[in-house]
């Protein structure tokens, strides 16, 4: 059995359908045969029983007497009876012994409810059963109490009368049925399988053309397939057609992006690595011809190259830290964390980083769902933004509450179309190209800020200058437990 299991799923999915099919229609059709067979069966041993029962009379009680005194279970005796000579006519005594009653093909053999009968008669007692003549050949058979015609018709206890019917026509017809409905349930169950096959063909012609599509995409690396789909269309190929073109389209993005951060990654590489080239150059050709370079460029080319390392180093932590937020954070390094902690921390960092600036801060009790680290690197970058476009001696206001923090300084502000840029990698401002920087600060605060649930936005502000606000779901008090901090912060 589990051979034959094995070998019908390693069947192709149209073959297992129409397979199926023929299976299904094959079940049905022989349920509704047989059950054809039997109910014309019933029918015409319901119509031989009736002709039994019509031939059914009162017997001269003269004749019982002659038959019962002489009785004889041969075929040779002649008609007395009167029925057609088609009919087996006997009587039968309580003790089975069949007494013959007119010139018939044979004579019925005599069973136990046939004596059942003889013994204990009564007007209702008819018995229809299938039996065989003395030749084997099958006869319907009607078993009466013996009735004595006359003005007082009674009964003859002790004895029966027999009348049976050849099967042969009968049972002719039902082979015959029979041998129809094989012949029309073989047709019907090619015929199924031959639609289910067809059908199955033409249900899985998506799939085929989804499998080609699959199949060239991993022979090609081509991202650009797509599945056309009718856009009424809701089964489930057409749902799994859209589904891997959203697949194959966000691949496709995925690569894009891929290829754009390795492109800007490159290009924001050559800079530095051009600037330290020729600074080591330098360094090394006055070394190789003793010319020594004067004391104040050498501490200026030295200056240089180590605010190029310095850059190199930025731009491979904040590439580090982007390709991570790309990965996902693992569930075990989120935690609850206490905002406010994070941002003073934050504070502290932008305040020796601008000496010359005011920083306000306004910071209420806030308590978020993230990755600590990953948090107070974004709210650093919001801060090292504001506090590097910040005019000397400027104010930078900071306020945090009900789960928002708010970042506004007085610089010069970003101009409106370049707004939908500044979360992209690698953006910058031709403004400020000039100052420090790799452009990811922003992208690093947007993937955070989305992967703790929040969001984040860049406007100008009243007044002159640029607003950042950061949104994150939480509570503005801590959780009984870890455990049940995902509770208390939804």
């Amino acid at each position: 059995m589990k051979r034959v299991v094995r070998r019908f799923t390693a069947l192709p999915i149209r073959s297992r359908l129409a397979l199926l099919v023929a299976a299904a229609v094959a079940f049905a059709v022989a349920a509704v045969s047989v059950t054809a067979w039997f109910v014309v069966q019933g029918k015409l041993y319901d119509e031989v029983d009736n002709d039994l029962h019509g031939v059914n009379s009162p017997v001269d009680l003269s004749t019982i007497n002659s038959v019962l005194g002489d009785c004889d279970s041969s075929p040779s005796r002649q008609n007395t009876f009167g029925p057609p000579s088609d009919y087996y006519l006997q009587l039968v005594k309580a003790d089975g012994t069949p007494c013959a009653l007119d010139r018939s093909a044979g004579v019925v053999r005599v069973t136990g409810s046939d004596t059942k009968v003889a013994e204990n008669p009564s007007p209702d007692a008819e018995v229809y059963r299938n039996g065989t003549d003395s030749e084997g050949r099958s006869v319907r058979v009607l078993t009466a109490p013996l009735v004595v015609s006359g003005p007082r018709q009674t009964l003859v206890e002790g004895t029966a009368l027999v009348i049976a019917y050849p099967l042969e026509s009968t049972q002719s017809t039902l082979d015959e049925l029979a041998l129809l409905l094989l012949v029309v349930s073989g047709i019907g169950v090619v015929g199924a399988g031959i639609a289910g096959l067809a059908v199955a063909r033409a249900g899985l012609r998506p799939v085929d053309e989804l499998t080609e599509a699959v199949e060239h995409v991993a022979r090609t690396e081509d991202l650009s397939v797509r599945i056309p789909v009718e856009d009424e269309s809701e089964d489930e190929i057409a749902r799994l057609s859209r589904s891997f073109n959203s697949m194959t389209a966000s691949l496709a993005s995925s690569r894009e992006l891929q290829r754009q951060l390795i492109a800007d990654a490159g290009h924001e590489l050559r800079t530095p690595l051009t600037s330290l080239r020729t600074n080591i150059e330098l360094l090394t050709r006055s070394e190789e011809t003793g010319r020594p370079i004067p004391p104040a460029d050498r501490k200026a080319l030295l200056a240089s190259v180590k605010a190029q390392m310095t850059e190199l180093a930025a731009l491979i932590g904040d590439l580090q830290t982007l390709s991570r937020s790309d990965a996902g954070t693992p569930a075990d390094r989120v935690q609850v964390v206490a905002l406010q902690d994070v941002v003073e921390s934050a504070l502290r960092r932008a305040r020796l980083r601008g000496p010359e600036l005011t920083i306000t801060a306004d910071v209420h009790p806030w308590f978020v769902r993230a990755e600590p680290t990953a948090l107070e690197r974004a709210i650093v970058n919001i801060l090292d933004n504001a506090v590097k476009f910040s005019p000397g001696g400027g104010v930078i206001d900071v306020v945090l509450k009900d789960g928002e923090l708010t970042v506004r300084d007085r610089g010069p502000g970003i101009p409106a179309d370049e707004l939908p840029h500044v979360f992209d990698r690698f953006w910058r401002s031709p403004s400020a190209r000039a100052l420090p920087g790799s452009g990811l600060g922003l992208s690093i605060v947007a993937r955070t800020v989305q992967e703790s649930g929040g969001d984040v936005a860049l406007g100008p502000a009243e007044g002159g200058g640029t607003v950042a606000a950061i949104r994150l779901p939480g509570a503005p008090v801590p959780p009984p437990s870890l455990d049940r901090g995902p509770e208390v912060l939804d």
